[in-house]
């Protein structure tokens, strides 16, 4: 079974719950960690990278935790999960790599395929931003 680990699933939930509920003050990580069900060191250790992606800061001190460092509609599904998981292709010969190629390059029936796929899967992810995907999340909160 292909699929994004949880990493990428639950960066990118923090992260639309990020934009769902912090604006100009920092989030607490253990509030992030509670409404996603997920752990607060997981939070934070998601949240580093994040960080050196310029995705989001930390504020130290009381009242601190996490805040986006760009606008909602401007971070996309495809920054937050590249992130945390590193390049998005679907086989290891699409890697931009340092070793040796893969020996059946020229003549591999199946790269195209793959080529194809990792780009329509961040086609998708590309489509979509924290803004886009925060709304749905809204519509089920009552105030």
């Amino acid at each position: 079974m292909m699929r994004v680990s949880t990493k990428g699933r639950y960066a990118l939930r923090a992260m639309v719950d990020l934009a769902s509920h912090g604006g100009e003050q920092p989030v607490a990580r253990r509030d992030i960690a509670e409404r996603q069900g997920i752990s607060a060191d997981y939070v934070a250790q998601l949240f580093r990278p994040l960080q050196d992606a310029g995705l989001v800061e930390g504020v130290k001190g009381p009242g601190g935790g996490y805040r986006l460092m760009q606008r909602t509609d401007t971070i996309r599904a495809r920054d937050v999960v590249e992130a945390v998981e590193g390049p998005l292709v679907l086989a290891p010969c699409l890697e931009a790599c340092d070793g040796p190629p893969c020996p059946h390059t020229g003549e591999c029936p199946t790269r195209s395929l793959w080529e194809r796929l990792t780009r329509k899967m961040i086609e998708v992810l590309e489509d979509y931003t924290l803004e886009d995907l925060q709304a749905p999340a809204q519509t089920t909160e009552l105030p």
